[in-house]
């Protein structure tokens, strides 16, 4: 079932496998899953990778064109790319319009991610946008930036709004492999890429710096293409009890909001 890079390991890596591969799950039996694409990375597991897949699987057991419309997700122990992730789907209901899935990854034995994510049917209706996209550039003749540990993406980086970041904030990204027209699949490679750095970048002040991802919401509002350019917008939202908190937005080239995010990670001053 398929529910500055440079020649460094990892652009080795990237030459061989694209994101079609991680998200290619195998099916093990009714409900549960496994993520066989396994390789080196010095960090534990890329909290966008093990996001991507759970929606992947939650997503091969809805009925068919229901798509996703949010996802919650609790990042509960550190995982290992070289270790294949297990998904184990609960389907708890599925309603005329909507159908709510449970997922858990496991590694050893071990949870290391679960995930609420709701699926709905897609219907008509009213179709407004409040607020414009931010301000910038188009993605064409800026600069581009490597996007760190994830395969098939690529990035540019416009005017940044906080300039002592030390990772952008706002940035363009667009999927380089061939994506099929299948709207869950953009769904989660949207996912993979919404984990990428942090609106906490901002509060970085030379002591305390944000830490582990804690939790992390996606909310998709439109279809979206994620093989053309999408502009996402991290801003860093409050600090306190060494946690914090930042939401984001993903416009479409054209400016059409396609989702939102929010995530929580840990917020300390780093041990000696």
């Amino acid at each position: 079932m398929r529910p500055s890079i440079s020649e460094e390991p990892e652009a080795r890596l990237e030459s061989l496998h694209s994101v079609l591969d991680l998200l290619d799950l195998e099916e093990l039996d009714r409900d549960l899953y496994r993520g066989a694409l396994v390789f080196d990375d010095p960090y534990p597991l890329y909290g966008g990778q093990v996001a991507a897949q759970a929606l992947r699987a939650a997503g091969g057991t809805v009925p068919e064109g229901r798509l996703p419309h949010s996802l919650h997700g609790y990042f509960l122990r550190g995982g290992d790319a070289a270790r294949p992730t297990i998904f184990r789907v609960d389907r708890d209901r599925d309603g005329r319009s909507f159908s709510a899935r449970r997922v858990v990854a496991l590694q050893g034995g071990e949870v290391i991610f679960n995930m609420s994510v709701s699926f709905q049917q897609p219907a008509e209706g009213e179709d407004r946008q409040v607020h414009a996209a931010p301000r910038t550039p188009g993605p064409e003749g800026l600069p581009a930036s490597p996007v760190p540990r994830l395969f098939s993406m690529e990035s540019r980086v416009p005017p940044q709004p906080y300039e002592a970041a030390d990772f952008p904030t706002r940035l363009w990204s667009r999927c380089t492999a061939l994506l099929p027209d299948d709207d869950l699949l953009h769904a989660c490679v949207l996912t993979y890429l919404s984990d990428i750095s942090s609106g906490l970048i901002a509060l970085h002040d030379g002591a305390a710096r944000s830490g582990s991802s804690l939790d992390h919401a996606v909310w998709f509002h439109r279809p979206v293409r994620m093989d053309d350019w999408v502009l996402m917008d991290l801003v860093p939202q409050t600090v306190a009890a060494g946690r914090g908190w930042y939401t984001g937005t993903i416009h479409a080239r054209d400016g059409v909001l396609v989702a939102s995010l929010t995530q929580e990670t840990l917020f300390r001053t780093p041990r000696s």
